[in-house]
């Protein structure tokens, strides 16, 4: 929540912080203070949002974050025009940069959005995810990402692949974007411990050995903590043609065969466990220069084929000071439910605090 003296801080943070990191497309300091008054009186009383690229503001999700007392503070930047592999967006200053490690990009699309969350500049910001757009960002700036259920909230791709989602300093302040965007959100308590499948490659990703050995240590500790217990692994057919075919608009029957198929694992599946754990990406953040043959959305793209809500945690770093995201997939409609999973996996890795502080702190 934000008085005016606290908006203003955060406007002035943006403004002292973002040329060193090139997150914001765009900000509205004369828009947001002018919104605050009213917005004051509502239930989110004027707290500050980001939101995604240049239609941003236009999407159904930040129109309900205003509608009840959020205010915009300025859109995040995406990939540029004619750059599709530099996920990693352009802002108003130049390229933008991961918080903690300059020479490797944040992620995308939803690049600025990941790093106005993760330097502290606001506490949540709006973004889509369409291949891993909202899961790779949050898992390569150490954030909570979430992407909703295909079809929960309205989207613009007709391919139906894209779905929104939130990118948040921690899944209790994703919870405040549930509350706002769906009329029917219930919070819920998860059973612990939570039964759950583990699987560092889905059965065909090529994950490097230390992503792999870093998720997996954050999995084991989650079972120590009591929060789940582990069934098993979990493979899929890889979803590479398949994705690729449906943006494409020429899906053939390879494709649609290897989709079904996928669905039907995953129905069975979700049909006696609920919740599925994977590294988020293969690989750590590549530089600037591009991801080269790696697909960093290799154990993503498969969840929006099958619409299935799918959340990024972060699980520690690698030994060169890379974050890294383990990957809680739940059943279609279980959003609610998967960000509690979230909210208990959170507080077993890093305690009942605000687990993203350091993050802050690092950059002062």
């Amino acid at each position: 929540m934000a008085d005016s003296g606290e908006l203003r801080e955060v406007l002035a943070s943006i403004d002292r912080e973002d040329p060193g990191l090139c997150a914001f497309l765009d900000v509205w300091p004369e828009d947001a203070l002018a919104r605050l008054p009213a917005a004051s009186r509502l239930p989110l009383a004027g707290l500050p949002f980001a939101v995604k690229g240049p239609a941003g503001l236009r999407s159904y999700a930040a129109r309900r974050l205003i509608a009840a007392g959020g205010v915009p503070v300025g859109s995040t930047s995406v990939p540029g025009p004619g750059t599709h592999w530099q996920t990693w967006g352009l802002g108003r200053h130049g390229r933008t940069v991961n918080p903690w490690r300059p020479d490797r990009t944040p992620g995308g699309s939803s690049a600025g959005s990941a790093v106005a969350v993760a330097a502290g500049l606001v506490p949540l910001a709006t973004g889509s995810d369409g291949a891993g757009s909202v899961r790779i960002p949050a898992a390569w700036c150490g954030v909570f990402g979430l992407k909703t259920t295909n079809g929960l909230l309205p989207s613009p791709d007709r391919s139906g692949l894209a779905s929104a989602g939130v990118l948040a300093a921690s899944a209790a302040e994703a919870e405040t974007y549930l509350r706002c965007v769906l009329d029917d959100y219930a919070p819920v308590a998860p059973p612990l411990p939570l039964s759950a499948a583990f699987s560092p490659d889905l059965g065909f990703a090529e994950t490097e050995p230390e992503v792999a050995a870093v998720v997996r240590g954050a999995v084991r500790r989650l079972e120590a903590a009591g929060v789940v217990r582990l069934t098993g692994g979990f493979d899929l057919l890889d979803p590479a043609a398949a994705w690729l075919a449906v943006r494409g608009g020429d899906v053939r029957p390879p494709e649609v065969e290897a989709r079904a198929e996928n669905d039907r694992r995953l129905d069975a599946f979700f049909a006696r466990t609920p919740l599925l754990l994977t590294p988020v990406t293969p690989n750590r953040p590549h530089g600037h220069e591009g991801p080269g043959d790696t697909f960093s959305t290799a154990l993503t793209w498969a969840f929006n084929l099958s619409g299935h809500p799918a959340a990024s945690v972060p699980a520690g770093f690698t030994g060169d000071g890379c974050p890294v995201g383990l990957q809680l997939v739940a059943a279609r409609g279980r959003d609610a439910g998967l960000l509690a999973a979230a909210g208990a996996v959170e507080r077993a890795l890093w305690g009942p605090d605000e687990p993203f502080a350091q993050v802050r702190g690092r950059r002062g």
